[in-house]
């Protein structure tokens, strides 16, 4: 009987031998189940994607569910807040870089088309944003049209600026030791150094699992001091950030500007994971130190652990924007030809479109989701909205069903509040939306470019609402609408949907 149990084990053992292999690939394919390109439910109600990085990784975004068309019987108003973010169109650069489409759930239509400058006219006289509008065909769906709003931010002379007090902070924690990361911040705020005027002035805090005055407030014209303890900066350990933002924004008050750029600019990749660590808590934060009258502006950077909700959200409560800074030419864009747009020249801007029931059957706003307001809140000072910088221009487009035209009858009535930098109070102004709709073909080349760069939005999120949207269409619309491209940024979207394998 021994004898036989032996014999059996050992057959039994060599069987197991044999198949040794084949069991390690099933293990190793179970497990590979877990790490895929997609989203999963996260802690904090977004999502996490996972985008062919170590299984350890994951980018955190926040789903929004598309607006919807509405019916002008039902609700003819429509109110958001501003939003001045460039944020998703880089990041989407960056996974067009890597040959994959972006995460939809990454994809912010509004962002897309706030990265570019759009060529509208400078506000009138004791104004500080201009109104304009703009009604022509829909390229993704023939029955339909697009109503394109714009407005900008007056611009302000270099020269002219008031002073700045700034306080970079700085991610130095160890997720940030990579070239893609604290690398290109230390690029970047080199960059922003070599821009100082002599008597602008920058302090240095990092964090990573403790927080440190790195360069204590020092005026421009001391470059030197101030490019070496950028060189100083290395990467390791864990993430203060809450820490972090505390100190930063104490500094910033006790050399604090009146009439001045006063502005923290947090450069991350938004792994906070020492002290407050959730995005509800480090909102909450921000929206307390906003009342100091210091802005918020957050770099973000890097692959594999990007928290774009958490910096997204912030950068809104903290009154500033949020960029994503690539490669070395974002760098360029944001710390030297758009420079200017860190001075807030329009605090809490809001916009209301009231549509008239007479001529317009229902409407769909293209993107803007997380920037909805009540009804109620355009009329309310105490409700936080987005700021605008000096020359910066804001687009927002609306899908349109129109009814038969009404002579006399306009389309709807663009209203906008703000508030000057030193003002507490908002102050109204209002455009009217009228006139005969045009074809796509014969209208501004700030129509077709936006509605080329809005088609391309809908393809990246995959859209219920791309109608008939396809490459050749976003082509044709941006290639017919480049006169207008100061430092080439409408030429490199269109080489970048060009090599793009849709």
């Amino acid at each position: 009987m021994k004898t036989i149990l032996s014999v059996n084990t050992q057959k039994i053992f060599a069987v197991i031998l044999k198949l040794f292999p084949v069991l390690v690939l099933l293990a190793l394919a179970m497990v590979s189940c877990d790490y895929y390109d997609g989203y999963k439910d996260y802690e904090y109600g977004a999502y996490e994607s996972y985008i062919d990085m170590p299984s350890n990784s994951y980018e955190n975004y926040e789903e929004y569910e598309e607006n919807p068309f509405v019916d002008v019987k039902d609700q003819p108003v429509s109110t958001f807040s501003v939003d001045a973010d460039g944020a998703s169109y880089a990041n989407m650069r960056r996974f067009m870089s890597q040959g994959s489409k972006p995460p939809a759930a990454s994809v912010r239509i509004e962002e897309y088309l706030n990265y570019f400058t759009f060529d509208y006219k400078e506000p009138i006289t004791g104004e500080n944003v201009s109104l304009e509008s703009e009604i022509s065909t829909c390229p993704w769906n023939d029955e339909h049209h697009l109503m394109r709003i714009g407005m900008k931010g007056i611009s302000i002379a270099e020269d002219k600026l008031p002073y700045a007090n700034y306080v970079f902070l700085i991610d130095v924690s160890g997720s940030m030791d990579s070239p893609d990361k604290l690398d290109i911040l230390k690029e970047g705020f080199t960059r922003l150094a070599e821009n100082l005027r002599d008597q602008d002035k920058i302090a240095i805090v990092t964090y990573s699992g403790s927080t440190e005055v790195l360069l204590n407030s020092t005026f421009g014209d001391e470059r030197r001091a101030i490019k070496r303890a950028i060189d100083d900066l290395e990467a390791g350990g864990s993430t203060a950030g809450g820490a972090g933002i505390n100190l930063a924004y104490e500094i910033a008050e006790e050399n604090f500007i009146t009439g001045g750029n006063n502005r923290v600019i947090l450069g991350t990749d938004g792994d906070f994971n020492v002290g407050l660590s959730s995005t509800d808590e480090l909102v909450e934060l921000i929206e307390e130190k906003r009342e100091s009258g210091i802005y918020l502006t957050v770099l973000g950077v890097g692959t594999g652990n990007l928290n774009d909700n958490m910096m997204e959200q912030i950068a809104d409560k903290g009154n500033g924007n949020y960029e994503y800074i690539d490669n070395a030419a974002e760098i360029e864009k944001v710390f030297t030809y758009e420079l200017s747009k860190f001075y807030t020249v329009a605090k809490d801007s809001k916009i209301q479109i009231t549509f008239n029931p007479a001529m317009v059957d229902s409407y769909r706003l293209i993107g803007y989701e997380n920037r909805m307001l009540e009804e109620e809140d355009f009329e309310n000072d105490t409700t936080d909205a987005g700021e605008i910088g000096s020359g910066q221009t804001i687009t927002a487009l609306y899908e349109l069903i129109l009814l038969d035209p009404v002579e006399g009858e306009e389309h709807a009535l663009f209203d906008f509040r703000y508030k000057k930098p030193e003002e507490s109070e908002s102050r109204l102004l209002h455009h009217k939306i009228a006139g005969i709709p045009v074809s796509l073909e014969s209208a501004s080349e700030n129509m077709r470019f936006a509605a080329g760069v809005a088609g391309f939005g809908l393809l990246m999120r995959d859209s219920e609402y791309k109608g008939s949207s396809s490459k050749e269409m976003v082509l044709d619309l941006v290639n017919s609408a480049r006169n207008f491209d100061p430092y080439g940024y409408r030429a490199e979207f269109s080489g970048l949907v060009s090599e793009w394998d849709e």
